[in-house]
């Protein structure tokens, strides 16, 4: 996959939240860590979707890992309205990803250069870039 020099790159699963950026070359990126911010998970509108019954008695709703998505959501939105990203790639896994998707502001949806559904946050910074140069 292809990530713009000087691309921030948003490293997600139900727990993590790890913003990089990309220092190399498009095809060949070299990440360095920015920061790991420490969220406060506030958001808790996933829990009208996933109030079932069946889902509850089987521990299946999961709303902390799902407020943490909203959380990274949250504080991406708010690094694109002040201007902070210019460009993103999201690389986080399948459930934080659709819970991040229903929280996207229209400013970051216009900086986003893509999106990787994988869980790839206990990995080193090399594997990560191996893993988008190969998507």
């Amino acid at each position: 996959m292809k990530v713009p020099h000087n691309a921030h790159v948003a490293i997600v699963d139900g727990e993590r939240f790890i913003l990089m950026q990309n220092t190399g070359k498009p095809f060949e990126p070299e990440l360095k860590t920015l920061e790991e911010p420490d969220l406060t998970n506030s958001n808790y509108s996933a829990g009208v979707r996933h109030q079932d019954d069946i889902g509850q008695r089987l521990g299946r709703t999961q709303l902390e890992e799902l407020a943490h998505g909203a959380a990274v959501a949250e504080c991406l939105n708010a690094k694109a309205i002040a201007g902070e990203i210019e460009n993103i790639l999201i690389v986080a896994d399948p459930k934080s990803l659709g819970e991040m998707r229903n929280h996207y502001h229209s400013e970051l949806e216009k900086r986003i250069v893509g999106e990787i559904d994988k869980t790839v946050t206990g990995e080193s910074s090399d594997r990560i870039a191996k893993i988008i140069a190969e998507s």
